[in-house]
């Protein structure tokens, strides 16, 4: 009866066995087989050479990658709804010791080449200005849509031209690429994203996020600033064993195509109320309070989301039985 949020969701049962497997005595830190093997496992499944870092949250992900791509005094584009202007407090600022972020706009949360011009041709080149760094895009976007291979590399092809890094905040990284039906390296690296915050927690595992870069260089410098920040565990073979667990036999995959059905089923019964397409495992519906209220006496559980409007989100274990109670009270709104 919980639609609130995926973060809430249960650990995927191999995730819970791969941490059985790696309980023994191994080396400290990322020295273990299992965190060594990163590199090997995500060069395998994007298709190119990366260096993959475990990290716990997706904030820190964020935070490190954007630390990697833009100096203190410099700026980050992002959409003024991304995550990581309006949901980390202030992390990618206090990551990037004050790296500005230079927000743009556009529909359902997604930037596009025109909106990223619109914010950085009217900066001056002179020290009196923040000069852009980076763009940051989030795949699916905060009002779960996808962008597409082609919009990736619109942007890519505008950050090359310009010289800025690309991060992609992949925090449902599992439902864009389950939505879009495309290999995991077109919406990426050959679109020209130099690193990815690929997000594991949301979609069933336990307390591990990778931060992929397509760019092998910049987890260099990256490895120090994870230690500087306390996020360098001791026993980092756990959450190496979670994302390894994970993205063996594309387990990933199939629990981001799990939750988008979940999500498409709820889409069917909303109709006419729903504020953007349904692409991955995010539903936002147009409610009255009343309405809202109508549905929470009957147990449902939800993000109010603005002024008459609801945010449902479904989870990767959530099954149709579990989720048509919701979908008849809607169609009954």
């Amino acid at each position: 009866m919980r639609f609130f949020s995926d973060n809430a969701a249960a650990v995927c049962p191999e995730v819970f066995a791969a941490l059985g497997k790696v309980n023994q005595l191994d080396t400290a830190y990322d020295g273990d087989r299992w965190s060594q093997s990163l590199d090997g496992a995500f060069s395998d499944l994007f298709g190119t050479q990366v260096r993959a870092l475990w990290v716990p949250t997706g904030t820190a992900a964020n935070s490190l990658a954007l630390a990697a791509l833009c100096p203190p005094y410099g700026g980050v584009v992002c959409h003024r709804d991304a995550h990581i202007n309006v949901d980390e407090c202030g992390a990618p600022e206090f990551y990037t010791h004050g790296a500005k972020l230079l927000v743009g706009e556009g529909e359902g949360s997604k930037l596009t080449p025109d909106a990223i011009r619109a914010v950085i041709d009217p900066i001056r080149p002179d020290v009196h200005q923040v000069q852009p760094h980076a763009i940051s895009i989030t795949n699916a976007t905060e009002y779960g849509l996808a962008y597409t291979p082609d919009e990736v590399a619109a942007i890519g092809a505008l950050a090359r031209d310009r010289k800025l890094g690309l991060h992609m905040d992949g925090a449902r990284f599992a439902n864009a690429v389950a939505h879009l039906g495309c290999h995991p390296g077109d919406v990426t690296w050959r679109a020209g994203v130099d690193a990815l915050s690929f997000g594991f927690v949301k979609n069933g595992g336990m307390s591990a996020e990778a931060l992929v870069f397509f760019k092998p260089e910049l987890a260099d410098a990256t490895l120090y600033r994870r230690k500087r920040a306390g996020l360098l565990f001791s026993k980092g073979r756990y959450l190496a064993a979670q994302i390894l667990a994970l993205i063996e036999d594309d387990l990933w995959l199939r629990n981001g195509r799990a939750a988008n059905a979940g999500a498409a089923l709820l889409a069917r019964a909303a109709g006419g109320r729903l504020v953007h397409p349904v692409e991955a495992n995010e539903v936002f519906l147009k409610v009255s309070a009343e309405e809202a209220a109508s549905l929470r006496a009957l147990g449902f559980d939800f993000y109010d989301w603005g002024v008459g409007e609801a945010r449902l989100v479904i989870s990767w274990d959530q099954s149709e039985d579990a989720i048509r109670p919701l979908a008849d009270a809607i169609a009954a709104l």
